[in-house]
């Protein structure tokens, strides 16, 4: 860690979250729940380090976020967070794209980060100059945190974030259009709590995230984190259609897993094309980065 010396020393597994399928009542805040990789940043003086949701440090492959953390995060404190990338539309998430940024070449990283910048979204304060927070309520450290990162320009952002369950009702059914995954309930009065589920998630299928980026069947026959892995496989003719119930797209592939409803015999696969899904209502991600 060098010189860092923090109340909340890294590696800190975050917080996390426990599926519900509905939006829980009480004294909850509301936040988009961001399609991304969960870091928490420690910050203290000149020295950075973005942590991962495995412990494991991923500041080598964002030497962007690291120069616009010592621009825009306090001289010391640890802040709990997502890093995001947008797409080439500019108004929705990208996470195949932010999965390109871990790579094992300096160089690819360097060039990724002045192609696919990439951008934190802040939520959580765990440590503000001398002062540790975890101890202290959620809506105090939410408190704080806005008030210390008020003057913040992107890539760093705060957090969308509302007490209201009907605005976070409108969340929920719109937020999709912008390529974000949910919400988030978090209870006012809660501690920070490390590795442990105290948050809500308010998506039906929270599946893990896959680990692979954008790829075709045919180029994903070999690992590209395990030389000399076979994944080859045998392609079948479409000639059975099934129906699946999914929670979104993203480009041409289901964001998460698809869950089997009935064979459909009525159909023919030739007429199983894109066009026939469902939109997600159009919410503007600039909205949401900037409510």
């Amino acid at each position: 860690m060098g010189s860092m010396r923090l109340a909340v020393m890294p590696p800190v597994p975050p917080m996390l979250a426990k599926s519900v399928t509905q939006i829980p009542g009480g004294a909850m805040s509301f936040e988009p729940k961001w399609d991304g990789f969960r870091s928490i940043i420690f910050r203290d003086g000149d020295e950075v380090e973005i942590g991962s949701r495995n412990e494991r440090p991923m500041t080598r492959y964002f030497p962007d976020l690291v120069e616009a953390v010592r621009v825009n995060l306090p001289e010391r404190c640890v802040v709990d967070g997502e890093i995001i990338v947008i797409g080439s539309s500019g108004d929705r998430l990208d996470f195949e794209v932010l999965q390109q940024r871990i790579h094992p070449a300096a160089s690819r990283v360097k060039l990724l980060s002045r192609q696919t910048p990439a951008r934190f979204v802040a939520f959580d304060l765990l440590v503000l100059g001398e002062t540790d927070y975890t101890r202290r309520p959620f809506a105090e450290r939410r408190a704080a945190l806005v008030d210390a990162l008020a003057a913040a320009a992107p890539p760093i952002h705060v957090t969308a974030a509302t007490t209201d369950l009907t605005v976070a009702g409108q969340w929920f059914r719109q937020f999709e259009g912008a390529g974000l995954d949910g919400i988030i309930a978090k209870p006012l009065g809660g501690l920070y709590e490390p590795d442990k589920r105290t948050m809500f998630d308010g998506h039906p299928w929270a599946w893990a995230k896959e680990q692979e980026g954008t790829r075709t069947p045919r180029s994903a026959e070999t690992s590209r984190w395990a030389a000399g892995k076979d994944l080859s496989f045998t392609p079948l003719r479409p000639e059975r259609v099934v129906e699946v119930r999914y929670d979104h797209m993203e480009g041409a592939r289901f964001r998460h897993t698809a869950q089997f409803v009935r064979w459909r015999p009525d159909r023919d696969p030739s007429s199983c094309t894109y066009e026939q899904l469902d939109e997600p209502v159009k919410f503007d991600l600039a909205d949401v980065l900037g409510a």
